[in-house]
């Protein structure tokens, strides 16, 4: 019925039946038949083949060269269409541009672009295919992508209306990228620079004959998975879980390359489908990561079936907040959410903006909080979603608030006799200088981060300005004397110290210019550092971890010191979500150490799923034993202080009734004045910590 309407409305369009999937596809996998296939030959005729098809709800398949697709063991219901007509596959080049259509085969446009001059395109000569299916697909190797020189995209949505995009408005991820799935790409424009003709085809064939080398032969569709990260690529983790050679029916791994599957004979789709299964659920096991598949199917409910054997964890990636910070969290939040993508989970990706728990964040396995600064770090939002009992990476509410809390760090630091600078604290009420502190002194607003809110102060006569300038951030602030010496950053990562990152800031503090800006010069970072021992270094991180463990933290944290001349680390601060943009330390001293950001991500993950959701016994991380809550404290002392004051006015009132001629008297009227003297002491005690 299908076929007769579209010949009646399309008497042109060229129309095929029970063409076989090893006819279509490089890979050949598919036992049905493809009930109809149609080839329209201009844009025009495309256009109106699918604004038919949509009105008739017709399911589409879009079929390019076929060079990465699976068939199916069942007949599609619906018509896959295939734009190889001439239109489709032109080449015209026009100054430093290249236009072409998408069924132009890739290699060939390469070879093009170099006849005319025109170079870039040979690190990714060597993949087969059309432009469209790459450009779909973001198609890479040897560092470049096919998005590096995309000047436009056009094409037709399914109900035929036009599309069309700048290639820099898209947004270009590994293997995908934010054209709608419902494009049928029609034509692209490249942008090239001049070079070399005779270097470019140079290139261009040592390109394809290592490629030939490198790859099996036979029919595939190319790599089946995507790399999770060079450090992790998918064919050495199957490889790495000994299933190279796997065969199931005709379909093979290949032993030359893990990462392809090779039909030796008539695979088909239910061969692909459990092979996959067995494929992804090893490598989740073994390695924490979901293989997530390149090869597209032509059954839709193939990926389902995949998916619903290994299912994958739902992250809900927290980004943007409110704070100071929030264009820093907004870059580190989807750098966070790219590497986990990059891992094979769901990733959802939110901008709060308030301290509350959503329906999102209640849908997913895991909650993971890239805030910096305000209720993100804090403990506010963490405290939430422990009384909500949802999982989530990082630290408990009690250990982030201490952690984000500049002084309740230093009392911390003083409790289990850490090094740390001098150190005191002013109030809007008491602005004076400390006395037992000397210029330089560091003035911070004890919560913020990214080094907001942090003036250094030479003099008396910069006293005032300064205070007036951070008291805009908080009412209390911490006031230390400064350190000269070497900066280093020690990241944590599920309680393993990594390596130290020496920061080398050009104006000597790193400061919001040094980390972001560069305005006066870049800075320079050293993992491991170049100018401090390893022994030193040592003690930094021994210190580090001493922290981390008396503060009750977990998953992250990082810790900054200054290490002075004579080789003393002198803790600064913790930071308990640390950025991850692309300056971040942690990744840094991750990368260093050989982690890539999507397998320091993941095992976050997993720590955070293997708890429970709710709060730690004791109603928190235990770490208000050690951050000594002044109300209980004074409270306390005042207690004490009655008493002795009670004990004083008995043994006065003894030794008097007693008469003062007694012998007995006397040592009650020493003991007596003795605890009046001691009340004196408390009152100069009280005295000093005002100063």
């Amino acid at each position: 019925m299908l076929e007769k309407l579209l010949k009646k409305n399309f008497p042109e369009l060229r129309l095929f039946t029970d063409r076989r999937y090893s006819e279509l596809t490089s890979f050949g996998v598919g036992s049905a038949p493809v009930p109809l296939l149609a080839e329209p030959e201009t844009p025009g005729q495309l256009c109106e083949l699918l604004k038919f098809l949509h009105r008739k709800n017709v399911p589409v398949f879009i079929l390019g060269a076929g060079t990465n697709v699976v068939g199916s063991d069942t007949p599609f219901d619906g018509v896959v269409i295939r734009a190889s007509g001439s239109y489709f596959a032109h080449i015209s080049v026009n100054d430093n541009c290249i236009n072409c259509g998408a069924y132009t085969k890739l290699p060939m446009l390469c070879t093009a672009a170099a006849k005319a001059g025109l170079t870039g395109l040979a690190p990714l000569s060597g993949i087969p295919g059309s432009v469209g299916g790459a450009i779909r697909m973001n198609a890479g190797a040897n560092g470049a992508e096919i998005s590096d020189f995309v000047k436009s995209v056009r094409g037709f949505r399914a109900d035929g209306s036009e599309w069309q995009a700048y290639g820099k408005d898209i947004e270009w991820l590994y293997r995908g990228n934010s054209i709608p799935h419902d494009v049928f790409i029609t034509d692209i424009i490249f942008e090239l620079q001049p070079g070399d003709r005779e270097t470019e085809e140079k290139a261009i064939a040592e390109e394809r004959e290592k490629r030939r080398l490198r790859e099996p032969s036979g029919h595939s569709a190319g790599c089946a998975f995507r790399n999770v990260s060079p450090n992790e690529p998918a064919g050495k983790l199957i490889d790495l879980c000994g299933l190279r050679g796997l065969r199931i029916g005709d379909l093979e791994v290949s032993s030359k390359h893990a990462n392809y599957l090779v039909n030796t004979g008539r695979a088909t789709e239910k061969d692909y489908i459990d092979m996959v299964r067995i494929l992804r659920r090893a490598v989740s096991e073994k390695y924490g990561f979901y293989l997530t598949n390149e090869i597209v199917p032509v059954n839709p409910a193939t990926n389902t079936a995949i998916e619903n054997d290994t299912p994958t964890p739902v992250i809900n990636v927290l980004y943007g907040g409110n704070s100071s910070e929030r264009e820093i969290s907004l870059q580190s939040g989807s750098c966070i959410a790219k590497s986990l993508r990059n891992a094979g989970f769901k990733v959802n990706l939110t901008d709060i903006r308030e301290c509350a728990v959503t329906q999102e964040m209640r849908e997913s396995d895991v909650v993971y909080p890239v805030l910096h600064g305000g209720f993100g770090e804090d403990g506010r939002l963490q405290n939430e979603l422990e009384k909500a009992e949802l999982r989530f990476v990082g630290s408990g509410s009690v250990a982030s608030a201490l952690v984000m809390d500049k002084l309740a760090s230093k009392r911390l630091l003083d409790a289990i006799q850490l090094p740390t600078a001098p150190w005191a604290s002013v109030t809007k009420t008491n602005r004076d200088f400390p006395s037992r502190l000397h210029f330089p002194v560091m003035v911070k607003a004890p919560c913020e981060g990214s080094t907001v809110g942090i003036v250094k102060v030479n003099s008396i006569e910069e006293w005032n300005d300064a205070l007036d300038e951070v008291f805009k951030f908080a009412d209390e602030l911490l006031v230390e004397e400064f350190i000269s010496g070497v900066e280093i950053s020690i990241p944590i990562i599920n309680a393993t110290v990594l390596d130290a990152v020496e920061i080398v800031s050009p104006g000597g503090f790193y400061d919001w210019d040094a980390k972001y800006v560069y305005a006066k010069g870049q800075t320079e970072y050293f993992c491991p550092p170049k100018n401090l021992t390893p022994e030193v270094v040592k003690v930094a991180q021994d210190y580090a971890l001493k922290f981390y463990h008396a503060a009750r933290c977990r998953d992250i944290l990082r810790v900054d010191f200054i290490v002075t001349a004579d080789g003393t680390p002198y803790m600064l601060e913790g930071n308990n979500l640390p950025g991850n943009t692309e300056h971040s330390l942690v990744p840094m001293a991750a990368k260093h150490a050989g982690i890539s950001l999507e397998k320091m991500t993941s095992t976050m993950v997993y720590a955070a799923m293997k708890r429970s959701g709710k709060p730690e016994s004791g109603g928190g991380t235990g770490v208000e034993k050690l951050s000594f809550n002044a109300a209980m404290i004074m409270a306390a002392r005042w207690l004490f202080r009655f008493s002795l004051l009670m004990c004083a006015y008995l043994l006065l009132k003894a030794a008097f009734a007693s008469g003062i001629d007694n012998p007995v008297s006397w040592p009650l009227l020493t003991g007596g004045i003795f605890l009046i003297i001691c009340e004196t002491v408390f009152i100069w005690f009280k005295y000093l910590e005002k100063k």
